[in-house]
């Protein structure tokens, strides 16, 4: 079971920085309101607190958080954007999650 409270946890993490780069975007890119900065940062902050809710090495959670990183961001594509993810795009997302995996559940000593 701490398998998959860490990658809903990582999860979580991914979903917060894309908001939070995403709101930034939209005032940049689509002309939106400035007051997007306001949830924006709030939303980055959260991410940074999340990265700092497992129990293991920072560098470690960090490679790892990358591997769901990329999986969120290729459904962003297809949910926000509106863009369905190639074949390549699926496979590219399991590799990273087969990463990420092995990164945080390989056995350790010590």
């Amino acid at each position: 079971m701490p398998e998959l409270k860490t990658f809903a946890l990582f999860v979580l993490t991914a979903l917060a920085e894309i908001i939070g780069c995403y709101l930034p975007y939209l005032w940049l890119r689509e002309g939106k309101s400035v007051w997007l900065l306001v949830p924006a940062a709030a939303s980055l902050s959260l991410f940074a607190w999340l990265l700092t809710l497992h129990p293991t090495a920072s560098g470690r959670v960090y490679a790892a958080y990358g591997g769901v990183y990329i999986f969120m961001a290729v459904l962003w594509l297809w949910q926000v954007d509106g863009i369905k993810p190639t074949v390549w795009d699926m496979v590219g997302s399991a590799v990273a999650l087969l990463g990420m995996a092995i990164i945080m559940f390989a056995p350790r000593s010590g």
